[in-house]
């Protein structure tokens, strides 16, 4: 190997202990307790060595942010294509949301900064447009398939979006006065009479 292989190599291999180091303090303490100094300190480097793998805090959080919508459109992915009707690929893609909601809570948080102070950084990712794209085509599919001209699919995306960022907002902030069971059922009855407006 040669002199710039292994630098390239040691190089992503600090970037990947920046990374460890910053999910297991988010985990432990939360999103707004990270800083630059704890991770430098957490991995025995310094500061400066920090600052050359991410421009700044904000840099961090966006790696996290594009990983968490990676994971959120693959799951999405494989629930839709394990459906042919555009409803039932409403549904499925509807549950994974919420899986995913519900199980990576700090990712979910950052990623729609949900009591963040860089609620701005989905606005930066392409990541987010695939996202709205992937989950507007069975909608399309759905109107169409209705033959119905009254229906704008914007809104309905923007419908769908609404209840599910809102159930598991308001699960992650806490103020659910009701368990995770009938959180559930409130999303199976909101989406089920979303896709039956549809027809």
């Amino acid at each position: 190997m040669g002199i710039l292989e292994r630098r390239q190599r040691q190089k992503e291999e600090v970037k990947h202990d920046i990374i460890c180091a910053a999910w297991q303090m988010v985990e432990k303490d939360g999103w707004n307790a990270l800083s630059i100094r704890k991770i430098a300190d957490a991995i025995e480097y310094s500061v400066p060595v920090i600052y050359d793998h991410f421009e700044n805090k904000e840099a961090i959080y966006l790696e996290f942010a594009k990983k968490g919508f990676r994971k959120l459109s693959k799951k999405m992915i494989d629930a839709k294509d394990a459906h042919d009707d555009p409803a039932e690929q409403i549904r499925a893609m509807a549950d994974a949301y919420w899986d995913f909601g519900i199980n990576n809570m700090q990712l979910y948080q950052l990623m729609f900064g949900i009591g963040m102070q860089c609620c701005e950084i989905s606005k930066a990712m392409p990541e987010q447009e695939k996202f709205r794209a992937l989950v507007m085509e069975p909608i399309e599919a759905l109107i169409k398939k209705s033959k119905r001209t009254d229906i704008n699919s914007c809104l309905k995306y923007h419908t769908f979006w609404s209840v599910m960022h809102g159930l598991i907002s308001i699960k992650i902030t806490g103020n659910s006065p009701i368990d995770d069971e009938l959180n559930k059922m409130v999303l199976d009855d909101a989406i089920a009479g979303f896709t039956k407006n549809m027809l």
